[in-house]
């Protein structure tokens, strides 16, 4: 590494050399001065002002000297700062000192390119022959416009690619063509769910229990990860907050994301748009503390669209692309001077990363013709004058012909050649402990989540009340067999309706298993079984507390083996159909869609349910078969109504006797025989094993597309 270090020396100094004029960094003395007569016109790249012939090398291996220093002493950032050719950069908190260091890990990519069909109308090719490379303690930057690749080259790095993507070329780590093992890297996409009813300290604590094996410390573990992302101050605030408390903000919360994966203490660490959706002040810190966690040996690399020039001065190299292809690559100051080299320098008062989206941004085209149309209209002189796609061409060409490709070339060689410490996946939690541990979490969730669950509950109490009292008085007559009959029905159908509630919640753990899925902390398995585990004491406790009430209020027969029934028959009822819900979550993620879904498949089963009309009477196709037979309604209403009139009997006149069965032969279809109530229990539970098995089915799907994501990273 140290003949890699002193070429790395090398490179800096001669690619800040430069050989005309034009070429050469501005001194400090220099500021930027208008034209005459042209206050009104926008900054274009004719507005650059003319670079002085000064000794730039010493200024550039100051530079670097700087930013290897961990930040310790950091110099004020200033825009005059960086045209004098000195980055800017920021200290970091004194808890880094606390933090252990982390073994990092070399990254090298060779001639990558990434082909996804229908990725783009004009070429499937998205990625076109990258080169480059990140070292440990370094933060390398992948900038661009949108749509430029950015996100599907570092996926590429990370092996997470779609499986309709193909990839070419060779990727390194630590000088072996392998796949990244499990454990040894840590991939956060632009948009990750969180847990927003724990607090960071549980968050992060349950990620490292699903994580790691249970031999390691994992409070320590999840210490050292607050500490490096700087979290003390909400370790024990709740992420989503409450009716009462205000939860994190999104600077934060992303931070939270980023620290999840430090569990494991990754060699590499992938953050795809670190600062997106945050504002200049969260979007600097978020940096420092990601170059704190570089200065302690993690190898960075990470996406990003724009930056401040605070910011610009953290990074240690940029990757510019541009529609897929490299248009340099190499330290950030030498991205600087190869603008200037290609006829582009940076003009003062500006930001080196708008500067650059300005020059390769194929938008900036409409948005200038647009503004010259406006200044003819007005009697404006000047404005913007340049080709956006000669910009390109010109950038790529200089690249090419470049000491700088050739200097990152001969880098790439050596850190081929030279293999470094193999990866080693790390342990895992076996299969039994991942449930306990999903199950607890879960059970946690759903007691601070007042809002699917705690008013659910009082919902349905209510509204199992009103039922009562709306079928209060009905006897024990012949005449009140239809009546008790529909409040059954309601009862069943309405509650099961009513569950829909919960819907929000079970898309919010579904996002939350395709994340830890992805990151193979999870799976399907362990995700559902810890998911049925878990759902069981609400849907027991939501059964009875509904239960009762309307039991007694419609003074349904007064034996407690048939109230117990009661209890059992609608918690299976609920079960089923909190497969159902799951089933819909895990297919659409659209609630207002999903949600419409529902109402409609409820609506169906109740028609089918046999109360509106005879089972025997219904449309043999479609009505019959299948619906009336998948609508648990059917078995649930059937079930309750034989534990009601099965053994009982109604005195018609003074000899004659009708039972149970006889007097609900008109009314409702059921069977005869005394047993036949367990047979609908039975029935319902085989329906909630095989919802739960239908998800296990559409979540396979993702699974494979995993599985062919590594499958394509490993070729």
């Amino acid at each position: 590494m140290e003949e890699i270090q002193s070429h790395l020396d090398h490179y800096r100094s001669s690619s800040s050399s430069a050989s005309s004029p034009t070429s050469r960094m501005p001194s400090s003395s220099f500021f930027y001065v208008r034209k005459p007569g042209n206050i009104r016109q926008p900054i274009s790249f004719e507005d650059s002002p003319d670079w002085e012939d000064t000794d730039a090398e010493d200024k550039v291996k100051e530079v670097r000297a700087d930013s290897r220093n961990n930040a310790t002493n950091p110099a004020p950032a200033s825009l005059s700062n960086l045209n004098s050719g000195q980055l800017p950069s920021s200290s970091l908190p004194e808890a880094s000192n606390a933090a252990r260091k982390i073994a990092g890990a070399s990254v090298v990519w060779k001639d990558l390119a990434v082909t996804i069909k229908g990725k783009r109308k004009y070429s499937d090719m998205v990625i076109k022959s990258s080169n480059g490379y990140a070292l440990p303690g370094t933060m390398t930057v992948i900038m661009g416009p949108a749509k430029s690749g950015k996100t599907t080259l570092l996926r590429a790095l990370a092996g997470r690619l779609p499986g309709s993507a193909r990839i070419y070329g060779e990727v390194f780590f630590n000088g072996v063509k392998s796949c990244v093992p499990y454990g040894t890297f840590g991939y956060v996409g632009r948009e990750t769910m969180l847990i927003e009813s724990l607090t960071v300290r549980e968050f992060l604590y349950y990620s490292s229990l699903l994580q790691l094996p249970g031999c390691l410390q994992r409070r320590n573990v999840v210490d050292d990860a607050i500490i490096a992302m700087s979290l003390g101050d909400c370790a024990n605030k709740l992420i989503g907050g409450n009716c009462f408390i205000k939860g994190l903000p999104h600077g934060e919360r992303r931070r939270v994301s980023i620290a999840r994966e430090l569990v494991t203490r990754p060699h590499i660490l992938f953050v795809d748009e670190p600062l997106y959706q945050l504002a200049s002040v969260s979007a600097l810190l978020m940096m420092v503390t990601l170059k704190k966690l570089a200065s302690m040996g993690c190898t960075l690399i990470f996406t990003i669209h724009q930056s401040s020039t605070e910011v610009f001065g953290l990074f240690d190299r940029i990757c510019l692309l541009s529609n897929g292809n490299t248009l340099f690559f190499g330290e950030t100051l030498s991205c600087l001077q190869h603008f200037a080299n290609a006829g582009f320098p940076c003009p003062i008062m500006q930001s080196p990363s708008d500067h650059f989206l300005r020059a390769i941004n194929t938008d900036f085209d409409r948005i200038i013709a647009m503004y010259k149309n406006w200044q003819d209209d007005n009697g404006e002189l000047s404005s913007v004058n340049m080709d956006t796609a000669v910009a390109i061409r010109t950038l790529e060409t200089t690249y090419k012909s470049s000491s700088d490709a050739a200097a990152v070339e001969s880098i790439i060689l050596k850190l081929m050649e030279k293999e470094g410490p193999s990866l080693k996946s790390k342990g895992k939690p076996n299969f039994f402990s991942k449930i306990a541990i999903l199950t607890w979490r879960s059970l946690l969730v759903i007691s601070r989540e007042w809002k699917y669950y705690w008013l659910r509950l009082i919902l349905c109490v209510f509204l199992s009340t009103c039922i009562g009292t709306a079928f209060w008085g009905l006897g024990h007559s012949l005449s009140s067999v239809s009546s008790r009959v529909a409040a059954i029905f309601v009862f069943v159908s309405f509650l099961s309706l009513l569950s829909i509630a919960g819907f929000p919640a079970q898309v919010k753990e579904i996002k939350v298993y395709a994340c830890e899925e992805s990151n193979q902390h999870s799976g399907r398995l362990v995700f559902l079984l810890g998911h049925f585990f878990s759902s069981i004491p609400f849907l027991f406790l939501l059964s009875i507390s509904s239960s009762v009430p309307f039991y007694f209020l419609i003074k349904l027969r007064e034996d407690f083996s048939l109230l117990v029934y009661f209890v059992v028959n609608f918690f299976m009822c609920l079960l089923v159909n909190d497969g159902l819900v799951l089933l819909v979550a895990s297919i659409s993620k659209s609630i207002f869609l999903s949600t419409l879904l529902l109402i409609t498949i409820h609506m169906l089963m109740m028609l089918s349910a046999g109360y509106y009309r005879n089972r025997g009477a219904l449309t043999s196709y479609v009505w019959m078969y299948p619906m009336s037979f998948i609508a648990f309604h059917t078995y649930s209403i059937q079930g309750l109504l034989e534990n009601e009139y099965i053994g009982t009997s109604f005195a018609v006149g003074q000899v004659r006797t009708l039972s149970g069965y006889e007097a609900l032969m008109n009314v409702y279809d059921i069977s005869p025989v005394s047993g036949a109530k367990w047979k609908n229990v039975h029935i319902l539970v085989i329906m909630a094993l095989c919802f739960r098995l239908l998800v296990f089915v559409v979540m396979n799907r993702g699974h494979c597309s995993i599985l062919r994501k590594r499958r394509n990273h490993l070729n």
